[in-house]
């Protein structure tokens, strides 16, 4: 396939290029700067584009980190806006040009704080501020849709892997012995393998019975406990230092409360359509995370 990727430079965006090349697809990446070469196509998020002639799908990554900085009003405004402007463009321009397939990042921030209830797709959103962010996210493909495109939203947990996200900032102080649980360690978490979350995009651009939403995450979610001692246990490290909250509300403002968020999602979709997790447990996926380099 001919595949437009936008957000390629991020975490997830640079090895997912790599892994669709890898498979044969021609990828374009969308850049903010001029283009360096046919691979590239420059583009403004904001402004109305023209996809290249015989695209065959888009996979939209485009976001800033939601820990990347203190909650203040303006730092929600970008949060909002970076997720919601190029959605809006992307799917503007699959709907005009007729491209069948649209996949867009989400988060399991859509469901809120769940407590010890497990959720699937088919559960209510949330009513906090990530769980709107993901509403507006995901309302922002409509177009694609109702041009009849296949489209996919995204709805990621924690991908793991030592060079980025969740799992690199927490790297350091477990390396140290001073990692420990967040607060009473109940809050579930909603991990997944990097290399699955990978395999599982590729999975959805292939698979005509894949659409609306995914939950991007495990098989066995975890608690916070779980993991710790899973994470502990991988490193050779002790955990027996308890986070408190007060500690991340100094440290991150309004978002250190979302650490202590309870998520106990299912990959329903994901499960329903036959999708092979290599990284079945969190051991499995932790440890992949600590020793196998991201495909580049």
């Amino acid at each position: 396939m001919r595949i437009v990727v936008a957000g390629a430079s991020g975490f997830l965006g640079q090895p997912l290029v790599s892994t669709l090349r890898s498979s044969g697809h021609e990828v374009v990446q969308l850049v903010r700067r001029p283009a360096a070469d046919a691979s590239e196509r420059q583009w403004d998020p904001a402004e109305p584009i023209r996809l290249p002639e015989g695209t065959d799908a888009v996979v939209n990554l485009c976001g800033v980190g939601v820990s990347d900085r203190r909650w203040t009003e303006e730092y929600q405004a970008l949060i909002l806006s970076s997720r919601v402007v190029p959605t809006a463009t992307l799917a503007r321009a699959v709907a005009a040009q007729r491209i069948p397939i649209l996949v867009n990042a989400s988060g399991v921030g859509y469901y809120g704080d769940t407590g010890d209830r497990e959720v699937t797709e088919l559960s209510p959103s949330g009513d906090d501020f990530l769980a709107g962010i993901s509403r507006h996210w995901e309302q922002a493909t409509s177009p694609a849709a109702a041009a009849g495109a296949r489209v996919s939203m995204l709805r990621t947990g924690y991908p793991l892997h030592r060079d980025g996200g969740f799992l690199k900032a927490q790297l350091v102080p477990f390396k140290m012995g001073i990692g420990g649980r967040l607060g009473n360690g109940r809050q579930w978490v909603p991990w997944i393998s990097l290399f699955d979350w990978l395999a599982a995009t590729q999975f959805i651009l292939d698979n005509d019975q894949v659409e609306g939403p995914v939950n991007m995450v495990g098989p066995a979610p975890v608690t916070n406990t779980q993991f710790t001692k899973a994470f502990g246990a991988e490193l050779h490290r002790p955990t027996v230092m308890p986070i408190p909250k007060a500690a991340l509300k100094i440290l991150y403002g309004e978002f250190g409360n979302e650490a202590y968020r309870s998520l106990r999602v299912m990959p329903g979709a994901l499960t329903a359509a036959g999708f092979p997790f290599r990284h079945r447990t969190v051991t499995q996926a932790l440890h992949a995370a600590l020793t196998d380099p991201i495909p580049a």
